[in-house]
């Protein structure tokens, strides 16, 4: 069976993130049959249909030929304001638009990490709002919430929390078997 390659990007553009850390840590636990790809969203400009009404800009061009490319999406949101952040869901608002929107029918994990009590969940929440929108199929369980993030890294920023390692395990595996019962179903139209 072919490997199942997901493009990651993490919602925060902060040097140290945690999100991103948890991204890296993803790419240490990979099940087999799995290959990752990590993308920046630091070089995307703000959305301006005007713009886009003359042609992509290369970042966000390049970014939708690597979600088209990808057979899944792994995303890490940090919590800003009870919601997901402006870069991703910039981001998201060029990927969402014509012609050909590649987020169109691409399964989707999610997982967070924050320095609160409650691990990236109402941001998770709306960006699960943002992907029914866009036709993407967000992956339910498992959940990464990881909360008190700056308990769960080094200062390497290696995810060394036994626990968490396992939730982000069990997210991957959730992901290869989702998007390959994905991939038996007809074409999303």
């Amino acid at each position: 069976m072919a490997n199942i390659h997901v493009l990651d990007f993490s919602g925060s553009l902060r040097k140290g993130s945690y999100n991103t850390r948890l991204l890296t840590a993803a790419s240490e636990l990979l099940p087999e049959g799995m290959t990752l790809e990590t993308f920046d969203l630091s070089p995307i400009p703000l959305y301006n249909d005007d713009v886009r009404a003359v042609g992509f800009p290369k970042p966000v061009q390049q970014f939708r030929e690597r979600i088209a490319a990808a057979d899944a999406l792994l995303i890490a949101t940090p919590e800003y304001n009870f919601s997901i952040p402006g870069v991703l869901k910039n981001a998201i608002d060029w990927a969402s638009r014509p012609p050909d929107p590649p987020l169109n029918g691409k399964p989707v994990a999610i997982m967070g990490a924050s320095t609160g009590n409650f691990g990236t969940a109402r941001a998770q929440m709306h960006l699960r709002q943002v992907c029914v929108f866009c036709n993407m199929f967000p992956l339910n369980k498992p959940e990464v919430l990881l909360m008190r993030a700056q308990e769960k890294f080094d200062a390497n920023g290696r995810l060394t929390d036994e626990t968490a390692r396992g939730f982000v395990r069990d997210l991957l595996l959730a992901l290869v078997d989702w998007t390959r019962r994905l991939q038996q179903r007809p074409p999303v139209a």
